[in-house]
């Protein structure tokens, strides 16, 4: 077993590990992949302060999200498919973060269902709609996370429709695969992942198959999922969810001040600075640019989140110390997941923590709540300034 050291280390393993469709579907943005990459490479433009003569002693990296107590201000962020980079990979990660003390999402489109969730962790978590056409569907599935106990609502705003992801259009992705003779074969490269695979009875949208109309089989599942996200969705819309729902709401993929000032006026617990990790509108700028205009935007009225481009406890701490009063992570843990099931989630998280607790110790704080812009040094013109 090799030394892992790092995310990138996971990702190395998880390469080797997972079956190609499913790697690249995580390893992946839409059109020139552009935003998809500088998520990840604006970070490295921020340059922190070292400071020194300082006392260290009794470091804390805790923090509150929600209102929640967590380990240190990072929640696994809600992604699609994620039982097929681990069998069962939904539950692993749920686990994992409860064990840790940090939140779980869970997506719409998760192969474990909300059900399946609720019984392996006994734990609350945050669950994450998509808006579809059908409301009878978004009715049910709301009143399904209110009776699994979810502790947040987490709307996403970006995806009325899909970005193209060439990736996933060569690798011909569905959930479960289709069984051709391209598929087969590289499935039979990746024999642990096969033998788990054969271990479960979750295969496919497991919040969807069953529980929305006419949708029974995958040939019915593509139909629906492909017509379903909701064109229409707009600020009147998002109420009615709000007060349907009636607990935490937080608004993700939030992208643009004016955006995030409404979103803060419209009532919601936090924000998600987001770009969906460069899956949706490519040549849009990196969650981080945008940080701290939407910051000071929202003025304190809501909570401020960041996601998309987070490899590190480094980029959490600069998260932070612009502003952010939480960050979320999907391919790190991803990663970790289908590198090495649920201890691969814990080992990513732990990575994380670990590098974020030296980084604020050598940046001379010794909690996250000290944190802020005197610990970094940010470029001539990476704020983007609105008018």
């Amino acid at each position: 077993m090799a030394v892992i050291t790092s995310i990138a280390d996971l990702k190395a393993l998880y390469r080797k590990r997972v079956p190609r469709m499913f790697y690249d579907y995580c390893e992946s943005g839409s059109y020139t992949e552009q935003t998809f990459r500088d998520n990840s490479a604006d970070f490295a433009e921020i340059r922190l302060r070292q400071k020194v003569a300082v006392d260290l002693s009794d470091r804390s990296t805790a923090g509150r999200m929600l209102g929640q107590t967590v380990t240190m201000p990072v929640a696994l962020s809600p992604v699609g498919m994620a039982g097929m980079q681990s069998a069962d990979g939904e539950i692993k990660a749920a686990r994992a973060a409860r064990d840790f003390g940090v939140p779980f999402t869970l997506s719409t489109m998760s192969i474990c269902s909300i059900e399946d969730i609720a019984e392996a962790t006994q734990a609350p978590f945050w669950f994450q709609l998509y808006v579809m056409r059908e409301e009878a569907f978004v009715d049910r599935i709301i009143k399904r996370a209110q009776a699994a106990g979810c502790s947040a609502l987490v709307l996403t705003l970006d995806l009325q429709l899909l970005g193209q992801r060439h990736k996933d259009i060569k690798n011909d992705l569905t959930a479960p695969p289709r069984l051709t003779p391209r598929n087969l074969l590289n499935m039979a490269a990746h024999p642990r992942w096969s033998l788990e695979m054969l271990g479960t009875r979750r295969h496919t949208f497991r919040n969807i198959v069953g529980h929305a109309e006419g949708v029974d089989d995958l040939r019915s599942l593509n139909i629906w999922t492909n017509e379903q996200f909701d064109l229409k969705l707009d600020w009147d819309k998002v109420a009615r969810i709000r007060d349907q729902w009636g607990g935490k709401l937080i608004l993700k993929g939030i992208l643009d001040p004016d955006d995030a000032r409404r979103a803060a006026e419209f009532g919601a617990d936090a924000i998600v600075v987001s770009n969906h990790g460069g899956r949706q509108l490519d040549g849009a700028l990196s969650s981080i640019r945008m940080l701290p205009s939407i910051v000071s935007a929202v003025g304190g009225r809501s909570e401020v989140y960041l996601d998309s481009g987070i490899r590190s406890g480094q980029d959490v701490l600069k998260a932070v110390a612009l502003g952010a009063t939480g960050t979320m992570i999907g391919r790190s843990y991803i990663y970790g997941l289908g590198a090495m099931g649920q201890k691969g989630v814990t080992t990513a998280l732990d990575l994380i923590r670990k590098e974020l607790d030296v980084t604020m110790a050598l940046c001379g704080e010794r909690s996250l709540s000290a944190v802020g812009r005197h610990n970094v040094l940010l470029p001539d013109g990476f704020v983007t300034r609105y008018r």
